[in-house]
């Protein structure tokens, strides 16, 4: 089984790139199963309908979401009726599900959706609500089993590798909008701490540069304004797992522009107990 995971998509920007290189991806790679973080994909700000309908019809299987999950009030439509997942950690009563199951090819594939503790409100203990899921999923008999860790710090995510890693089939990190290059495989499990935003890269994290800089200079509060034209990024992660859940094989493609999507690079690392 081979599963795609796309980072946070910002912005129309964004959505374009996916339009642009999802296809080819999925028939270059011979992709199975894609997964997208949409919590960006509306103007930088959360998910409308239309916005996922345009991830779907472009090759997306499930979208995932993070902290701004609820932006847009549009996604509750869409938590009950898509493919579509918010972080499992946030309180009972939220609505939605941190839990997608599907089959893909004849095997169970579980897709968990996680908060991180660090600048993301009030949110559960991720460490304990992805433990509990994950041996409820065992007991369910999946064995194919993928999360992407919306979160703000490596660390965390780091921690929950070493927490996961040979019980399940790989981690993705998400959020930060910047791509990491510890893509790695321990003991069957994939992965990477964050996959990076697929937008605009020759701005801010896909936002425009002047109100962050004004942040950062002076302190003030100012709204983010998503930036909409620019030099364009697609990235995405591949996970090849076997038949036992466990990954064989990972690698990151890239596409700047109109340019040919390209394998930018390649666990060649980790470790096997």
């Amino acid at each position: 089984m081979k599963v795609l995971f796309i980072g946070d998509i910002v912005g129309k920007a964004g959505r374009n790139a996916l339009k642009r290189h999802l296809a080819q991806a999925r028939l270059t790679h011979n992709i199975d199963y894609c997964v997208a973080n949409g919590e960006n994909a509306s103007h930088g700000f959360g998910l409308t309908i239309k916005c996922a309908e345009e991830l779907f019809g472009a090759g997306v299987d499930l979208i995932t979401g993070g902290n701004h999950i609820w932006d847009k009030k549009e996604v509750y439509t869409l938590l009950e009726n898509r493919p579509v997942i918010r972080p499992l950690n946030y309180a009972d009563g939220a609505r939605g599900s941190g839990v997608w199951r599907t089959e893909v090819g004849g095997a169970k594939l579980a897709v968990i959706n996680l908060i991180g503790f660090h600048n993301m409100g009030v949110v559960d203990n991720p460490f304990n609500a992805v433990l509990r899921t994950v041996d409820q999923l065992h007991n369910e008999s999946y064995v194919h089993i993928a999360i992407d860790f919306h979160a703000e710090t490596t660390s965390e995510k780091n921690a929950l590798l070493k927490m996961l890693e040979g019980k399940i089939s790989a981690i993705v990190g998400t959020h930060t909008h910047i791509g990491t290059d510890d893509l790695l495989i321990a003991n069957g499990t994939g992965y990477v701490s964050d996959i990076g935003l697929s937008g605009i890269r020759n701005e801010v994290i896909g936002m425009n540069s002047y109100e962050p800089i004004m942040r950062f200079k002076t302190g003030m509060k100012m709204t983010l304004n998503v930036c909409e034209k620019g030099l364009t990024i697609f990235q995405a992660i591949v996970f090849e797992i076997d038949e036992n859940g466990r990954c064989t094989d990972a690698y990151k493609i890239k596409a700047y522009d109109d340019q040919e999507l390209h394998i930018s690079m390649r666990s060649n690392g980790g470790w096997n107990d």
